[in-house]
């Protein structure tokens, strides 16, 4: 049995083959080879176009996540729940309602920085998809009351970027993102600006604290779709000579004549632009954290990738020595909006391995008294039951699960749904619903009277996309933790799921499903 799946013909790479279902399972490849066939593989399209097809396509259009089956992943847990008892609430059938229950948490050193819900949304850097769609998410982070990242690149991605001796002092588009949140904060959740190589190098962090007042820096190691560093398409020879210049790799080079000559007359009309990786040093990382804290740094945050195990122990460990604010864990499988699709698919370790290994290594920094950091463990998760399945088997140590492919969704759609609404032109498949948006969108007259009525119509349509989908998520995890009995996040324990495999149980430490309750069974029946 074959773990990978669309070898050589994915929807991603928009490629499939000539044979359809009978296909080699290793190589992916058509059973029969036809010689004359024009190429519609993966390998048939790359004789083609060569490197172009080690991306998801179209590029700005869409964000792309793993095709692969993991032995073990969430789906391998259940929820328990049980009849008796609650804790964070009196044990009374008319007070213990799942209305009742909390999901408010807190990240910080202090615990200071509160969220409505448990959610992050996580870094959106400089690709199109999210630049395009920024003003709808940011302000549907804002109303929910959760943390957005902004990625990296936004800086020096940006075309009016103002860069004095190598430092950045103005960039519309950062402040741009940064305004789409704070207009529409309310006193819960959190913007923050993370950084890479080129950012730091550009002084980003500190140019967002001392001119856009933002509080939240986040230190960037990786994340989990890819293991190295961001990317973008440019579709011009203008722009690609522009980012060279403010220090990127950039394929093929601008700068080379040849490759000008060719791109005029057409071989090709994309130039790839590269981040570096980064290179992780215990004095240097810990010196830069004092820098950005010295800078007006309220909180200070890391965000690590799918990376190995002994990465992992230092993210846990340096996050420990600097009391830093929040570290994010990406596992494998999460999505992205641009990175190389065998990558996405063949590297890393996946969320729910790499989460045991977390809570491992976090459960030795607490038994010897040391700091432990809050945690947001980001992945692949979607939906409510992800969600409760993130925080127990992470518990006590996760305070929010890290989200960016699906509240980018729940953006696009909402903002596809509500401008053809306020055009009237009303999707058929809402059309049940009404021709208004508080009609079609379920939570928009809870906003609308929220809000009220002014801010609502200048509030970007999207963002009721994002709020109405928080909600669904709020509700469906607040109905499960009812019934687990758990009336607020604190109370959620890793005894709040089962495996239901064996090698699911040995991978996170989690009781197997015949296995649970034993003691307590063997006291019951005498």
């Amino acid at each position: 049995m074959s773990f990978s799946k669309g070898v050589n013909a994915t929807a991603a790479t928009l490629t499939r083959l000539r044979t359809g279902e009978s296909y080699c399972p290793f190589s992916g490849m058509c059973v029969t080879c036809l010689d004359g066939c024009p190429g519609l593989c993966e390998i048939g399209k790359s004789s083609v176009r060569g490197k172009e097809v080690l991306y998801p396509q179209p590029f700005g259009k869409t964000t792309s996540a793993s095709q692969k089956d993991y032995p073990v992943d969430y789906s391998h847990f259940n929820i328990l729940g049980t009849a008796v008892g609650a804790h964070g609430i009196e044990a009374d059938p008319d007070r213990a309602i799942f209305p009742a229950v909390s999901l408010e948490t807190a990240v910080g050193a202090s615990a200071d920085l509160r969220l409505n819900l448990p959610i992050v949304i996580a870094a959106m850097g400089s690709t199109n998809v999210a630049a395009n769609n920024w003003d709808h998410l940011a302000a549907g982070a804002a109303i929910s009351g959760v943390g957005i990242v902004i990625g990296e690149n936004v800086c020096a991605m940006d075309p009016n970027a103002e860069i004095k001796d190598g430092r950045v002092v103005h960039s519309p588009n950062l402040a741009r993102r940064v305004k789409d949140f704070q207009e529409w904060y309310n006193g819960r959740g959190f913007i923050a600006v993370q950084a890479n190589v080129e950012d730091t190098k550009l002084g980003v962090q500190e140019y967002a604290i001392e001119k856009l007042g933002v509080e939240a820096v986040e230190l960037k190691w990786g994340q989990g779709a890819k293991d190295i560093g961001g990317e973008v398409k440019l579709d011009s020879l203008e722009r690609a000579l522009q980012l060279k210049s403010r220090g990127y790799i950039v394929l093929p080079d601008p700068t080379d004549p040849r490759v000008q000559a060719a791109y005029r007359a057409g071989a090709f009309n994309e130039f790839e632009r590269h981040s570096r990786i980064g290179m992780v040093e215990y004095e240097s990382f810990m010196a830069r954290v004092e820098e950005l804290r010295k800078a007006g740094a309220k909180y200070v945050f890391l965000k690590t990738g799918a990376y190995r195990p002994a990465d992992l122990a230092r993210a846990v460990k340096y996050a420990s020595d600097a009391r830093l604010d929040l570290l994010t864990v990406d596992g494998a499988g999460g999505g992205t909006g641009m990175s190389p699709w065998r990558m996405m698919n063949e590297w890393g370790v996946p969320t729910v391995y790499l989460q045991a290994l977390l809570v491992k290594y976090l459960d030795k920094l607490a038994a010897r008294g040391a700091y432990v950091p809050p945690v947001a463990i980001a992945g692949g998760f979607t939906l409510e039951d992800h969600m409760f399945k993130g925080l127990a088997i992470g518990a006590p140590y996760v305070k929010a699960i890290g989200m960016a492919r699906s509240p980018l969704t729940a953006a696009m759609v909402g903002k596809t749904v509500g401008e053809a609404v306020k055009s009237g032109k009303v999707p058929n498949e809402y059309k049940k619903y009404g021709e208004s948006l508080e009609q079609v969108f379920i939570a928009a007259s809870e906003l609308k009277e929220k809000l009220g009525a002014e801010a609502f119509e200048k509030l970007p349509v999207g963002a009721i996309g994002v709020y109405t989908y928080f909600e669904r998520l709020a509700q469906g995890l607040r109905q499960f933790m009812c019934g687990a009995r758990k009336f607020a996040l604190s109370y959620i324990t890793r005894d709040d799921v089962t495996a239901l495999t064996r090698e699911a149980a040995e991978i996170t430490g989690i009781r197997y499903v015949m296995d649970v309750d034993a003691e307590e069974v063997e006291e019951i029946l005498g």
